[in-house]
């Protein structure tokens, strides 16, 4: 899967790094994306978002179930 944000579609950014000597080296600059369990449409998925749609409430994290553990004895 790309790094590409599935709420916004941040992709990555290129540039050259720049020495001190001014010598150009290609580069890129990654969104910073988190693999999250999101409710989308009602369904609950894994989505790759970037931080900036996660912290702007863009989409709704899914709870997590848990299996209750019965007590023996």
């Amino acid at each position: 899967m790309s790094k590409i944000c599935e709420i916004c579609g941040k992709k990555p950014n290129f540039g050259n790094s720049i020495s001190h000597a001014h010598n150009l080296v290609k580069r890129r600059w990654n969104p910073n994306l988190q693999t999250i369990r999101a409710k989308m449409n009602g369904v609950v998925k894994r989505v790759k978002i970037c931080t900036s749609c996660l912290k702007a409430g863009k989409v709704t994290k899914a709870a997590k179930v848990t299996k209750a553990i019965k007590a023996v004895g």
